[in-house]
C-alpha cells in the first residue's frame, strides 16, 4: 500500500506518548502475573504464544477497567 497518508503505518507508535512509561509498567505486570518471563529491553526469545498472551491480557484487563468506569462503579 505504498503512497498511504497514514505516517504510523507499520510503526509502534504510542497515541499519548506521555503513558509509555505507565504502559511498559503495566505490560510487566501483566507479564508477572501470567508467569512470562518479560525483560526489559529485547524479548526476541518469548514465543508468540507467550508474546500475545500478555498483549491479550492487558486488553481484557483495559476492557474491564473501562466496563467498570462505565457502569459507575
Amino acid at each position: 500500500m505504498s503512497g498511504s497518508s497514514n505516517s504510523n503505518s507499520g510503526t509502534n507508535q504510542m497515541a499519548v506518548p506521555q503513558a509509555k512509561e505507565a504502559m511498559n509498567r503495566f505490560k510487566q505486570e501483566v507479564a508477572s502475573e501470567i508467569g512470562v518471563p518479560l525483560k526489559d529491553g529485547y524479548n526476541g526469545d518469548l514465543t508468540s504464544a507467550q508474546a500475545g498472551s500478555i498483549g491479550g491480557e492487558m486488553v481484557k484487563k483495559m476492557i474491564m477497567k473501562q466496563e467498570e468506569q462505565m457502569s459507575g462503579k
